[in-house]
């Protein structure tokens, strides 16, 4: 399926897995959790170094989180994302997001491998922001400028 389809169907669903918020409640995963949250997504948070997160309950990884997710946002640092990948799978996540700014070069080809070989449908290193509605002037800019050059690559 086409990365703007999978985008489309990722920003439709309400409920998924956020893989990777901080605890820091300053740092960018924390800010982008509070927006979804306020946009009326119901965003899980995992990281095993918390409890909760914001008021939420926080579970250390995606295999526990019940009712079970079927879509996960993962925004870990590039080392983790194998290891993450591979909990998505075991949970039976059938779509990911895997956070970036750069686009696919961004994404380890191990990732996009394990993608592939458990069939789960992937949002190759974008950030979320570039196709939300009302974001910021620059979020806005980058979006707009990725849907114009992947627009004339029928991506």
């Amino acid at each position: 399926m086409k990365t703007r389809n999978l985008i489309k169907e990722f920003l439709m669903l309400r409920r998924f897995a956020m893989v990777g918020v901080s605890r820091d409640p300053n740092q960018f995963s924390r800010r982008l959790f509070r927006e979804l949250i306020r946009r009326g997504y119901d965003v899980i948070p995992v990281n095993p170094n918390a409890q909760e997160i914001d008021g939420k309950r926080c579970y250390a990884r995606v295999q526990e989180i019940t009712p079970r997710v079927t879509s996960a946002l993962l925004i870990t640092a590039r080392e983790r994302a194998v290891s993450a990948l591979r909990d998505c799978a075991e949970a039976g996540v059938t779509l990911v997001w895997l956070y970036g700014v750069s686009g696919p070069k961004a994404i380890s080809r191990e990732a996009l491998k394990i993608c592939q070989d458990y069939g789960i449908g992937v949002v190759p290193g974008y950030c979320p922001y570039m196709f939300m509605p009302m974001t910021a002037v620059l979020h806005r800019v980058h979006g707009f400028a990725w849907k114009l050059f992947h627009r004339k690559m029928n991506v």
